[in-house]
């Protein structure tokens, strides 16, 4: 819980509202997304798959560079980081085929009031 706070804390209050867990005793600490950054956090409800938005599809996405018997636990900070910014920099087709961190900063853009990119005349 420690890494996810240290990942979202810099993030605007709009960005880290929520997050959704599915049901792993790995999120048993979920109190504390609340009370260090604001953070409600919510479960979903066992075999509910459409509660948990694209984590399957990422989960299968991360597959490429995650095998399922590769522990985790010994890997890098940076290639965890490299592992994300791979994921959040491939373009996606549900998304207009823009990327998932283009995507991202238009929203928080927006949510600042501010237009992302100049409207053409």
């Amino acid at each position: 819980m420690g890494k996810i706070v240290k990942a979202m804390k810099d993030l605007p209050l709009i960005a880290r509202r929520s997050i959704t867990f599915d049901r792993g005793t790995q999120f048993v600490s979920w109190p504390h997304l609340q009370s260090e950054i604001g953070t409600q956090t919510w479960f979903c409800d066992p075999s509910s798959l459409w509660q948990k938005g694209t984590v399957e599809n990422t989960n299968r996405r991360a597959r490429r560079w995650l095998p399922r018997k590769r522990d985790i636990r010994g890997m890098t900070d940076h290639g965890i980081k490299q592992i994300c910014d791979q994921l959040n920099s491939t373009h996606r087709k549900c998304l207009g085929w823009k990327t998932p961190a283009e995507v991202f900063r238009e929203k928080m853009m927006e949510e600042m009031g501010k237009v992302p990119y100049p409207q053409k005349q």
